[in-house]
């Protein structure tokens, strides 16, 4: 018989990566309820158009796309924002606004595997759909540095910029958006030359070039050079306003601007004001990333709508963890497993390890009809805490052995005080 492995880029994560991940998933959804934003569940399976209407011709070439038996073009997603934004068009098109929504799970795009990169990796998605104001901008921000803190993660820093810097500039140039994307696409990978081929004007060029340049000692100070660099492009002049309006507000807030880039851009179509990534010094890739899309709603049918949202890339915060020696475990529950002395005791037995189950133990009961010993020894391989040991005349008192593995130590317990005791 064949040995199977999984597909490549796809993996098994093992109890220990598993309880990790999960961990941080909750951490994403403790952070969801602290800033109000209610949990959706969205397919996995989604029709093509609507996930290749905005994604940026990079990740249409990249999405997993098949027909199915009725012959529609389907495809697993590659991110989660094209379905909130269709969920924002249908099925909660009356709600009040803003809407806020988190989703989490898995999605699925044709990278080339690498550290920290798979072809089936695992988002927290936050959607804040209805406000255009600056303040909705910074809440995507402070809820990623939320995120980020709550992990206990050093050193991360957030890179900010705003698409309508760039699209400005090269609107105002006459270059179509057509041609823009392909521009943005490219910066994004950072092929600069390759950018700057598709850019005809040649004060445009330089333009884009110095822009690549500008530094600051303060994001803020960053900002006012930018402004002055920019002067005479109305577009890219309100955009670099509106930038400065939400760091004014998110630097205020504790979260921690590392770069402010005026040539910044993310690989998707669908954005149209401030983009972010939040990064660790020890990976160059980014944590997590997202941005303003005023006109994504739009695009599936829906009245035009602003909104703006963020990805957490959860592959990689596990990954940036574990570089950083941070256990996302809280207090580990007790465990044990519960083993009768003999075959005639089983039915007691099982009837304890449910009574400890109802009480909110983690409980394991000894199925392999093993020897005492052979079954106490196995436990403590696996690092169960307790042994709960069934024997006859111990029933007949209302009580039981506990054994604790790791001290090796053992002492007779009331069954009805069993549970506070092993819980500690």
């Amino acid at each position: 018989m064949p040995t199977f492995q999984p597909v490549r880029g796809m993996r098994d994560l093992l109890p220990e990566d598993a309880a990790m991940l999960n961990n941080v998933i909750a951490k994403t959804r403790k952070t969801a309820k602290l800033y109000g934003y209610r949990e959706v569940i969205t397919p996995v399976v989604e029709p093509y158009e609507l996930l290749a209407a905005k994604s940026g011709e990079e990740i249409r070439q990249r999405m997993f796309t098949f027909k199915d038996l009725g012959d529609r073009m389907v495809a697993l997603r590659p991110e989660f924002t094209a379905s909130i934004a269709r969920l924002a068009t249908t099925a909660l098109r009356n709600e009040p606004k803003p809407l806020r929504l988190f989703s989490v799970g898995s999605v699925y795009r044709y990278d080339e595997p690498q550290r920290g990169r798979y072809r089936e990796f695992w988002q927290a998605n936050f959607e804040l759909i209805g406000s255009s104001t600056p303040e909705a901008d910074a809440e995507i921000l402070t809820l990623t540095n939320n995120v980020m803190k709550m992990l206990g993660l050093r050193g991360y820093f957030f890179k900010i910029g705003h698409v309508g810097v760039l699209r400005g500039i090269l609107s105002q140039e006459g270059v179509d958006e057509k041609v823009q994307n392909a521009i943005l696409q490219r910066m994004d990978k950072k092929e600069y030359d390759e950018a700057f081929k598709l850019i005809a004007p040649e004060k445009c060029r330089k333009v884009l070039q110095g822009l690549l340049e500008l530094k600051g000692e303060t994001p803020l100070k960053a900002v006012e050079k930018i402004r002055q660099y920019v002067a005479g492009y109305e577009k890219a002049e309100a955009a670099v306003d509106n930038l400065k309006e939400i760091l004014q507000l998110v630097t205020s807030s504790g979260c921690p601007i590392g770069t402010v880039d005026a040539a910044f851009a993310r690989g998707l179509e669908y954005y149209t004001g401030m983009i972010f990534e939040v990064n660790i010094p020890e990976l160059d890739i980014a944590l997590g990333g997202g941005g303003r899309y005023d006109r994504l709603i739009e695009v599936f049918g829906g009245e035009p709508t602003p909104a703006v949202g963020v990805a957490h890339g959860l592959d990689r915060i596990v990954l940036a963890m574990q570089m950083q020696k941070i256990s996302a475990s809280s207090r580990q529950e007790k465990t044990a497993v519960v083993i009768p002395v003999k075959q005639e005791l089983k039915v007691e037995a099982l009837k304890l390890a449910q009574f400890l189950r109802e009480a909110g133990v983690s409980v394991e009961f000894e199925v392999m009809g093993r020897k005492m010993a052979k079954a106490l020894e196995d436990a403590d391989k696996r690092k169960v805490d307790y042994a709960v040991i069934v024997g006859e005349r111990e029933l007949k008192e209302g009580t039981v052995v506990l054994r604790d593995l790791a001290k090796r130590e053992q002492i007779t317990v009331e069954i009805a005080k069993l549970p506070e005791k092993i819980k500690g």
